[in-house]
């Protein structure tokens, strides 16, 4: 009688257990119902207060439409104009220095230094609003960096140096290539101001002096290799010399040094391999000197004409409908909200 009733009581309680997880889901299946109920009657509210105001909400869009298309005519279209470079014999800095002085010309107006410092016409000059240096590398160019970097230190430091400190540490100055952009309402001015800008840095005689220099160490340097190759080679003739000989006596039956032969081709090898370091480091040397032909390499001119600043999103006639439409949009809101809050305060 007692394993009944305990069997019976199992039962109720598993049947109390079920009941309470049913109920426990209803509820939240309710909630999550009442989040879209609440969420659809949020969108429907917002949607009848857009068809009430449709029409003043048109009218805003159609005046700032026109209002815009006036505006962008009366306003100077500009232009801008990008340059790519590559400074050599630490001129990066001073570069930068030009630049920023054009530019401290230009934005104050001063169209007569500005055009006597680029060679340019003082209505040409006026045209420049505005000079921008900026550097000009992407992940794979500053990993050739770093790999540059630790090779011009010694052991100790490179043990205690990483990819991410050297980024932490990367600036402007660090980035082999730099581009500059010319912002003008003269779409031609950018390239008739280039032989200046580029000469400001050529033309400098600490520069002039660092690449005389290094082009009189590439020729020495090239020199040596080529004397360190020509000797390669005479050795080479040398050694084919001897082991021919000695393939010779063999040929006539004369004993011959195993050890010694073995030497003489260990050593040609050794030869070859020096000499196919050297192809390598003249390579880099001319490399280098291409690399290094001028104080400021231009890789990519100005172009012959400028492109339009801006586009389509930074004009009046796509701005001001756009505002205009979202004051009046939180004007009416701000009325609906005053509305609301004098029934709550009645109530």
């Amino acid at each position: 009688m007692s394993d009944k009733q305990q069997q019976s009581s199992e039962e109720i309680d598993l049947g109390q257990l079920f009941q309470l997880i049913g109920n426990a889901f209803k509820k939240l299946f309710n909630f999550i119902a009442s989040i879209f109920k609440g969420i659809f009657h949020f969108i429907m509210l917002f949607l009848l207060f857009i068809q009430k105001h449709f029409i003043k909400f048109v009218i805003a869009g159609v005046i700032g439409i026109g209002l815009g298309i006036y505006l962008d005519s009366k306003k100077e279209q500009k232009y801008i104009s990008s340059m790519v470079v590559e400074p050599n014999f630490n001129s990066v800095q001073q570069l930068y220095n030009n630049i920023d002085f054009y530019n401290e010309l230009a934005k104050a107006k001063d169209s007569v230094a500005l055009s006597n410092a680029l060679k340019i016409t003082s209505t040409e000059a006026a045209s420049i609003k505005e000079l921008i240096i900026e550097s000009y590398s992407d992940e794979n160019q500053k990993i050739k960096l770093f790999d540059q970097f630790i090779r011009e230190l010694d052991t100790t430091t490179v043990k205690n140096l990483d990819f991410e400190a050297y980024l932490k540490n990367f600036n402007t100055f660090d980035a082999r290539f730099h581009k500059i952009n010319l912002i003008s309402t003269d779409s031609r001015v950018a390239k008739k101001a280039q032989p200046e800008i580029v000469k400001s840095i050529s033309n400098n005689g600490y520069f002039k002096e660092q690449k005389a220099t290094n082009d009189n160490n590439i020729i020495l340097q090239d020199s040596i290799y080529k004397q360190q190759l020509d000797e390669i080679v005479s050795l080479q003739q040398l050694y084919k010399s001897v082991m021919e000989k000695e393939a010779a006596k063999e040929m006539q039956g004369t004993n011959i040094n195993l050890a010694e032969n073995s030497r003489s081709q260990s050593k040609e090898i050794e030869l070859l391999k020096e000499r196919d370091l050297l192809k390598e480091k003249i390579v880099k040397l001319n490399q280098e000197r291409a690399d290094k032909t001028s104080i400021l390499n231009v890789i990519s001119d100005f172009p012959t004409r400028g492109v339009e600043l801006g586009g389509f999103v930074n004009q009046y006639k796509f701005i001001l409908p756009i505002l205009l439409v979202s004051l009046l949009l939180v004007f009416f809101l701000l009325l609906e909200l005053n509305k609301a809050l004098k029934q709550y305060n009645k109530e």
